[in-house]
């Protein structure tokens, strides 16, 4: 007795199924990404290990809150409420981030507040719109 064959039916994502679901587009963020690629997690000098749960609170809300803007929202509209601009080498305890290529990688540093003068600063820079963290620094140690 000859066996059957198993059909598989595909799916034509621009039909409904028959469960009366229907695909929906998924358009791609036009606001920030963000990327731990580059996070220094065991820098000891940009550390939140003895940080509390309203930190951490306060890090998410902004990270989420920055994550509906753009980059030129976020670098030139809201620069000045969320203290965010350039990062100087010259001003600070730092020459640069100490990631390998830096120089071919790192546009242009920047900085913004988590929170008026409270929870520090976050160090980051940009490619495109995705917004890669380097160093969190809670106790603003890169200009002390």
């Amino acid at each position: 007795m000859p066996q059957k064959k198993n059909k598989i039916k595909k799916l034509n994502i621009n039909q409904s199924s028959s469960l009366g679901i229907n695909p929906t587009k998924i358009e791609t963020a036009k606001g920030i990404s963000f990327s731990y690629t580059y996070f220094q997690y065991d820098n000891n000098k940009f550390s939140i290990k003895d940080k509390d749960a309203k930190y951490l609170q306060t890090l998410l809300q902004r990270l989420r809150d920055l994550s509906s803007m753009t980059v030129k929202e976020m670098t030139v509209k809201n620069a000045k409420n969320l203290r965010c601009h350039p990062i100087n080498w010259k001003d600070t305890t730092e020459t640069g981030f100490g990631l390998l290529n830096e120089e071919q990688l790192v546009d242009t540093p920047y900085q913004f507040q988590l929170s008026s003068n409270e929870y520090g600063r976050v160090h980051r820079f940009f490619i495109d719109n995705v917004f890669y963290i380097v160093w969190l620094d809670p106790d603003h140690k890169l200009y002390s």
